[in-house]
């Protein structure tokens, strides 16, 4: 029986006895420009993989300033940007990853996270962690479907 393997990094596809990845970088200026080596998403085999966004605004590249509700909000705009990049939209997302500093912020999270998001929402998984970067507060990875 040959095996599907998925991975946030890529997406490989078992396919006559070969191991073949396809996939295309997507970078758009709407988002803060990756400050490693990395890109901003990943079309892959039909998905998208959306590197993990912090609140940087994307043309200052500083963190805003106001709070986690300020950073999730412009987090979801700059994955709402390499969203549009790659021709999608927040329908797409079906799965999403956050990070979160302070676990007892989730609350405040959620509220503006879940403005971003109607009718059928994508999985999600949160986890508490010590310290993300540029002294964020939170961090978002999401990977979203093309239609098919």
């Amino acid at each position: 029986m040959k095996k599907i393997v998925l991975s946030a990094l890529v997406v490989l596809l078992l396919q006559s006895g070969e191991l073949v990845a396809q996939s295309k970088i997507i970078q758009t200026e709407k988002a803060p420009v990756p400050i490693g080596p990395y890109s901003q998403g990943v079309a892959a085999n039909g998905l998208l993989f959306v590197a993990g966004q912090i609140g940087l605004e994307p043309v200052s590249r500083k963190l805003v300033a106001g709070g986690v509700e300020k950073e999730i909000a412009q987090i979801m705009e700059n994955i709402k940007a390499i969203l549009t990049a790659a021709g999608l939209d927040l329908t797409r997302v079906v799965n999403t990853t956050i990070y979160i500093k302070d676990i007892g912020q989730f609350g405040k999270v959620n509220e503006v996270y879940g403005r971003y998001f109607t009718g059928q929402y994508p999985a999600r998984t949160t986890v508490g962690v010590a310290d993300l970067p540029g002294g964020a507060a939170v961090e978002i990875a999401v990977i979203a479907a093309f239609p098919r």
